[in-house]
């Protein structure tokens, strides 16, 4: 098995030329059906989104109206979106077990929020009945590059063995598959795949290079993120109480960061999944 430095060093130098073909070879168009963004029989919709995603969320939100998107069945967007940490994300639920009083323990990163449904919190059905994401323009990498992954070890992958292949993507389950798609669209599927891959060995190795084991009280919930150990509501685990907001980096300007940059050097857009976890298998149910 290569170390994550050595599978950094292979995500950087994928070519997104390569990757579109693959696309392509294997073709997708979303249909819209919602089955990415739902649970699943009894388990919750878990998708992994880091620190500055959730950030980017809290303060973001689809800001077009109902009606602007083409087939959106009426579903309304608000103008203005301001959410609390806990609104955007949940700590994932790996390594966590069932206390007394809820879920304690140690676990690594964070997945998007559900309702009371286990659906995505941000997943809604229009009047037609079909699905539409209300933070569409600033959902995470991982649901923009849905059902695609590529084959580096360290990197995320949707629970499920791959349906179909080529090159080095590899493609799961999706009604979409094997439709027609364009170079354009491949392409930018491309682009997308390999700044997650980036993104998610950039997180995993700040994670583990920064983790430090806690020993949570009965009932509390420690998260390991590239940031970090955390409370639930994204604060720091040593902030006091009425600390730094959980909206902002508790050690000033994160943009440095491991993970918060692009191979290019340049701010990392959107989002992305990589179940961070030192001792994880990397996947992500969706």
């Amino acid at each position: 098995m290569h170390s994550l430095e050595t599978e950094l060093a292979r995500a950087r130098e994928l070519d997104e030329a390569e990757l579109a073909d693959a696309v392509e070879t294997i073709g997708f168009e979303c249909t819209r059906c919602g089955a990415c963004c739902k649970a699943e029989a009894d388990d919750p919709h878990t998708a992994t989104v880091f620190p500055d995603e959730v950030r980017e969320l809290q303060g973001g939100g689809d800001t077009r109206e109902s009606g602007d998107v083409p087939g959106d069945g009426g579903v309304e967007r608000s103008s203005e979106a301001d959410y609390d940490w806990r609104d955007v994300a949940r700590p994932m639920p790996y390594g966590l077990t069932d206390g007394p009083d809820g879920p304690e323990g140690e676990t690594f990163e964070w997945a998007l929020q559900t309702d009371a449904c286990g659906d995505c919190t941000f997943y809604e059905e229009g009047d037609d009945g079909m699905g539409a994401c209300t933070v569409h323009e600033d959902r995470p990498l991982v649901c923009r590059t849905y059902p695609f992954s590529v084959a580096l070890g360290g990197t995320a992958r949707p629970m499920g063995d791959a349906v179909d292949e080529a090159g080095m993507v590899r493609a799961h389950e999706c009604e979409g598959l094997g439709r027609d798609i364009t170079r354009a669209d491949a392409e930018e599927l491309a682009a997308a795949l390999k700044e997650r891959s980036v993104r998610e060995l950039e997180e995993a190795i700040a994670v583990r290079d920064g983790y430090e084991p806690a020993t949570p009280d009965p009932g509390e919930v420690v998260v390991h993120d590239s940031e970090g150990a955390k409370r639930p509501d994204g604060r720091p685990l040593d902030a006091p109480a009425g600390g730094a907001p959980a909206d902002v980096p508790a050690e000033g300007d994160r943009s440095d960061a491991p993970g918060t940059t692009d191979d290019r050097g340049g701010a990392a857009s959107g989002g992305g999944g990589a179940d961070a976890d030192p001792g994880g298998d990397g996947s992500d149910r969706r």
